[in-house]
């Protein structure tokens, strides 16, 4: 089987840390973004992946080649920004084979075996309260799409699409986005791959709504932060550290050093850091980074970074009350 992981998105939201790295080469719980979504497709039974490139997509490239060369691997570069449509057609083939499509910079909770096996095409959905924010499905008493909607005023459906998509037979998707792009059929100025969807629909071709547990969005530095605690979650990760207090799930590098300190929960340090004197909760520490006699959660430290703070010494009676700004 083959999937198409779009990963040319620049990370506006994430900067600054995706300056010098796509957020797709974000490290969770140990690994870079883009190897957790690699993973998670093999066990569907892909062997074969197009990763859409484009904003500093050398360093996906590297990543990639170095540690999953046990796949049949390209790298389409995407040079203009033209819709979800656009950046996957770069990765359709005229072979009348399954594909499995999903955004490279989000994380999944499903079972990817069965929803690539269900016999259907299937397109995921999560239940959500507020369906204003999406795109949604529209489906009939089967639980197939009828309409596909971009963030309706009235929503008739409470499903939200998720951003993965199974598709039996990749010419007919390859053969819509290109009538899209022929006629010029656009949504917020882009050739989306839900109006691609929506063709196939009216030409006859039923897909399934798969309702999953939920995904997550790594667009921003909270869901990015969600996205950790849940890989932490569902990761099988290792520490490394002296004379300090471990609450789990994190994942310490070997070669980074740990000392008098307390990490976690929902921890990553990667390799080459520094951490002591440091009590840390929720937050990412970068390659090379050096933490010391600070207080941190819910943070982003870039790669080769210095957060210190000077250590005291304070005499503090009964009923005091202590503040440092």
């Amino acid at each position: 089987m083959r999937a198409v992981i779009p990963a040319a998105g620049i990370g506006k939201r994430l900067r600054p840390h995706t300056l010098n790295v796509p957020k797709v080469m974000m490290n969770l719980a140990g690994k870079r973004l883009i190897g957790h979504v690699l993973e998670a497709v093999e066990s569907a039974g892909v062997t074969s992946v197009s990763i859409i490139v484009g904003y500093k997509g050398e360093q996906v490239e590297e990543y990639v080649n170095r540690f999953y060369s046990h796949l049949r691997l390209d790298f389409p570069f995407q040079e203009e920004r033209k819709g979800l449509g656009h950046a996957v057609l770069q990765g359709l083939e005229d072979k009348d084979e399954g594909v499995l499509i999903l955004l490279g910079d989000t994380v999944f909770d499903v079972d990817f075996k069965d929803f690539a096996n269900n016999g259907n095409n299937a397109i995921a959905v999560v239940k959500v309260k507020d369906p204003r924010r999406f795109g949604v499905a529209e489906v009939d008493s089967q639980n197939y799409v009828e309409r596909l909607v971009e963030k309706p005023e009235e929503p008739k459906s409470d499903l939200a699409l998720a951003g993965m998509y199974y598709i039996k037979d990749q010419r007919i998707l390859k053969a819509a986005i290109e009538k899209l792009i022929a006629d010029d059929i656009k949504t917020r100025d882009e050739y989306q791959l839900t109006d691609a969807l929506q063709l196939m629909i009216n030409s006859g071709e039923k897909i399934r709504a798969v309702e999953i547990n939920g995904w997550y969005d790594c667009g921003t530095k909270e869901s990015l932060l969600s996205s950790h605690r849940f890989l932490l979650d569902h990761t099988l990760t290792t520490v490394h550290a002296k004379d300090s207090i471990i609450l789990p799930p994190v994942f310490i590098h070997s070669e980074a050093k740990v000392v008098n300190s307390v990490i976690g929960p929902n921890v990553t340090i990667d390799k080459g850091a520094e951490i002591s004197g440091a009590i840390i909760t929720e937050t990412i520490v970068g390659k090379g980074s050096m933490i010391k006699n600070m207080i941190l959660s819910h943070s982003l430290i870039g790669d080769h970074s210095i957060a210190e703070n000077q250590a005291r010494a304070i005499n503090v009676g009964d009923y005091s009350e202590l503040k440092l700004n």
